[in-house]
């Protein structure tokens, strides 16, 4: 029987209290201190229970079988509480006096019949779901080079899809998209939305998601949560959940009351620990069914021993269960990115072909392991100087052993160029020497960011009348800092900034002991001044958007 089986599915407390609730008539509050909870947070001990699918699906069940003996209907409720307010019902002594507590045990025995009305129609919705024919999105709404990929994936010829591609190239919006789809075809099929970093999720693949289903007229049909972040496809419960690599129990944890997770994507691929992470995830979250999609989505590192470029060379050549598809912003509509985006393209293109072929076009054009290529290292004059009036200055804090580092630069907009004219590179020094040497030299002139993990070192310049605040950071910060320096020239005067010099040019990723490059940006490495050119200019990373 039905009943049985769900009864093993109840701890035996829930089923206690799910028959005292039944058999009071509706009384949760008192099922509940029946069923033996302590009086400590009942009410809220309440909600939870009657927010239990479990124990609703059991006393919706319980409620059908006994409906034709012992409870009265709706309607037969409705018209009983309609003669109460007539005054046409009295009790055994033909007086009013007792019929609040007859009204009382009505209301609660309607609260009960619709729990198990709501519970039947949302079988029925549910039903209607997997009954219904196969759901294909609008392809108007995908760029059509990912056309070919998606029919790919409605005829199940592969289960790993690989998307390296350029700024601009709608691979995290077509992959948002395609999961929409295999949701709504694949009714016992959850999904699992992964970051680096937990808290970079909110405002990026979780509002990519959500752009999806608005962009597909879906809305009705989905909800959304923020504690935990989910998206659940309402007509059957499946959901989309989304998690940070950096709290692996968190993925271990994800238990689907139905099905299993058979949708996993990785976005932001090169910003995981390496392959072993990956299939590591994989192996932990991809349990249970036998078909299963994993897709991967990453603008492509400059240096092409990367972890990340390096798996998907071999992904395409050693695995025929994978497709790899590089995708540009050339192969999506112009209008759908906008003009100042095309602007900005080709004016990299002009300036720095290079940085443009990595950025916009998703090439792997770096052939070493040091993190800053473009490098412009000549004497920077005095009359070049003259002429600058965009000056950023940063500040990373330090004593001893780390140093004390103050740059001073200047941004060429134009040309893409930063060009390093002073520093200051100190061990043991207080803050009032620091700020005396900066008003000595005039660097007082502009506003200077600086480390925000010493809020009293930033008062102390404030105090001595300089222009100063502290860096925002967040999420990825340090991330996007990195990618938005390595696409700059960087123009270095060895006489003005010997220790810039040696910081920068020396400064490389790390190597596994095979000699491949590690994913990540070095750690352990003097970066100081990189440190600080990083808060100078954090006001234009900090404008990132969607990098797909």
């Amino acid at each position: 029987m039905q009943q049985d089986r769900l009864t093993g599915k109840l701890k035996p407390q829930y089923k206690t209290f799910a028959d005292n609730y039944i058999e009071n008539g509706g009384n949760m509050t008192k099922a509940a201190r029946d069923a033996g909870y302590a009086e400590k947070g009942l009410n809220k001990r309440v909600g939870r229970l009657m927010a239990n699918e479990g124990i609703k699906e059991y006393i919706a069940c319980r409620q059908q079988e006994i409906d034709s003996q012992r409870i009265c209907s709706l309607k037969e409720i409705q018209e009983f509480r309609s003669r109460v307010v007539r005054g046409e019902e009295k009790d055994q002594f033909e007086l009013d006096a007792a019929l609040t507590e007859r009204l009382k045990a009505a209301n609660d025995l309607e609260k009960a019949l619709k729990i198990k009305e709501e519970e039947e129609e949302r079988h029925r919705i549910a039903e209607a779901a997997r009954n219904a024919g196969t759901w294909h999105m609008d392809l108007d709404i995908i760029a059509d080079g990912f056309h070919p990929i998606i029919r790919d994936i409605r005829n199940r010829k592969h289960s790993e899809y690989d998307f390296p591609g350029g700024r601009g190239s709608t691979k995290s919006s077509s992959v948002s998209c395609i999961i929409i789809e295999l949701i709504k075809n694949n009714s016992d099929m959850h999904a699992l939305v992964l970051r680096k970093v937990g808290n970079t999720i909110r405002d990026s693949v979780y509002a990519q998601l959500k752009w999806a289903i608005q962009k597909m007229g879906l809305e009705e049909e989905f909800e959304y949560k923020t504690s935990p972040l989910e998206i659940i496809y309402r007509p059957t419960g499946q959901k989309i959940y989304f998690r940070g690599a950096d709290d692996p129990l968190k993925i271990k944890s994800i238990k689907p009351e139905f099905g299993y997770i058979g949708i996993i994507w990785f976005e932001e691929l090169d910003q995981f620990a390496g392959p072993e992470e990956i299939r590591s995830i994989e192996q932990s979250a991809i349990r249970g069914g036998d078909v299963a999609y994993k897709f991967k989505s990453f603008n492509p590192p400059k240096s092409k021993n990367n972890w990340a470029n390096e798996y998907v060379a071999e992904t395409e050549r050693d695995n025929p269960d994978a497709v790899v598809y590089r995708s540009t912003y050339k192969d999506v509509p112009p209008e759908w990115l906008g003009q100042k985006f095309i602007d900005d393209a080709e004016h990299l293109r002009k300036i720095n072909p290079e940085a443009y072929e990595n950025e916009y076009d998703g090439v792997a054009n770096g052939s070493g392991g040091n993190v800053f290529e473009y490098l412009e290292l000549r004497e920077i004059t005095d009359e070049e100087i003259s002429r600058m009036d965009r000056i950023y200055q940063g500040v990373d804090w330090g004593w001893y052993p780390d140093k004390y580092a103050f740059i001073r630069s200047y941004y060429d907009s134009h040309h893409e160029k930063i060009y390093l004219i002073d520093e200051n590179y100190v061990n043991k020094t207080p803050n009032k020497k620091t700020a005396e040497w900066i008003i000595k030299y005039g660097y007082d002139d502009y506003l200077i960011t600086c480390d925000s993990n010493e809020n009293k070192s930033v008062n102390d310049y404030r105090d001595m009348g300089i222009l100063a605040r502290a860096a925002i950071k967040g999420p990825g910060s340090v991330e996007y800092g990195f990618k938005w320096l390595q696409g700059k020239t960087i123009v270095i005067d060895r006489r003005r900034t010997p220790n810039a010099y040696n910081e920068i040019t020396k400064y490389e990723y790390a190597r596994d002991k095979d000699g491949n490059v590690m994913s990540g940006y070095p750690e352990g490495q003097e970066d100081h001044i990189i440190a600080a050119l990083r808060y100078a200019y954090e006001d234009f990373f900090n404008r990132r958007g969607n990098s797909a």
